[in-house]
């Protein structure tokens, strides 16, 4: 093994295929993606068999262009990580089988990585003096979690969605309004405009289950909404729609996670995913931690979304953990964190 660390990162879990040179878990040497947004937005959303060809067509460049940016060799790698689950299953296979060629090729260890592990491990690059413990609420287009960091790779889900993630329904509720694919800033940019206490919309309490996240309800609630609105005849202002909208699920998030901060006495927080990229979710959790005097972190937007340097940071401390995959690794969908 050579004296820094280098980790060849492949990401292909959804619609991005993406790949890394990350040095020593903090350090991007290069962090290739190639989007297909412009293609599913003429769907109004992922197609996965879409998404897998499109995956096909461009890992060896990704690949080949991660590896010129870095200015380096798969001579100078010293082992290849990849996201394995959970994800769009076509997609993932993509990603797992063009890391299995090139560690049986060079004979360099293969490190499966989960997703989500991914979206935290991001905030390692971000700001390289953080380390656990800390708590981290993670939101994408498919997970919403609350999670403890014990330890690098060790977490506890204290909270988790019990339907739609934060993400899905940003997606849904931007497509019934008119503003298309992908959701999530479409609904920021407009919310902007409008007023956040125009319309009511409910903010869901999960019995049982004081930590977890429940969207269904208040997609519900907005389609409610709307249909009642067009048959009255009633002018709908999209812009107060998206405002009120986004300010329940902001509040659901930020109010779950304050209170997990309360109770668990935490002393840092940080957000991941997607959806972490939101403006006002940001400044919503950046205000609870100030009045707690907690140390917020958060990636910069790039390192919100899907990437392959997030998966690198996540498999440099899988790799000091001992944790090496055969070639039986396979695609795991429905893969749960902390799931081995």
């Amino acid at each position: 093994m050579s004296k820094t660390l280098r980790i060849l990162a492949i990401e292909s879990s959804c619609d991005e295929t993406a790949a890394a040179v990350v040095e020593q878990g903090r350090i991007v040497k290069s962090n290739v993606i190639s989007t297909q947004i412009p293609l599913h937005t003429l769907y109004g959303g992922v197609v996965p068999e879409i998404a897998s060809r499109k995956h096909i067509e461009r890992i060896n460049q990704v690949i080949r262009e991660a590896l010129r940016q870095a200015d380096c060799t798969l001579d100078d790698i010293d082992a290849v990580g990849v996201t394995y689950g959970p994800g769009l299953v076509g997609a993932l296979l993509v990603g797992l089988s063009a890391a299995k060629a090139i560690c049986f090729a060079r004979d360099l260890p293969l490190i499966g990585v989960h997703h989500i592990e991914g979206h935290i491990s991001a905030n390692y690059i971000q700001d390289p003096q953080l380390a656990p413990p800390f708590l981290c609420l993670v939101v994408s287009g498919g997970h919403t979690h609350l999670v403890e960091v014990e330890d690098y790779g060790v977490y506890r889900i204290l909270g988790r969605t019990r339907d739609d993630a934060a993400g899905e329904a940003f997606d849904k509720v931007a497509r019934a309004i008119g503003l298309g694919y992908p959701g999530g800033p479409k609904i920021e940019q407009a919310a902007k405009e409008g007023d956040p206490l125009a319309i009511p919309f409910p903010v869901a309490k999960v019995s049982g289950g004081p930590f977890d996240f429940s969207f269904s309800g208040l997609k519900s609630a907005v389609l409610n909404y709307l249909h009642g609105a067009q048959q009255r005849g009633e002018r709908i202002d999209t812009n107060d729609v998206a405002a009120s909208f986004q300010k329940a699920v902001i509040d659901a998030l930020a109010g779950r996670a304050a209170a997990a901060i309360d109770e668990l006495g935490a002393k840092k927080f940080a957000l991941a995913g997607g959806v972490a990229a939101n403006g006002a979710l940001r400044e919503a959790m950046r205000q609870a931690c100030r009045e707690r005097d907690v140390a917020f972190y958060y990636p910069e937007p790039l390192l919100c979304t899907d990437n392959a340097a997030m998966i690198g940071a996540a498999a440099y401390y899988e790799y000091l953990a001992g944790r090496r995959d055969g070639w039986a690794l396979n695609a795991v969908p429905d893969l749960a964190l902390g799931e081995r």
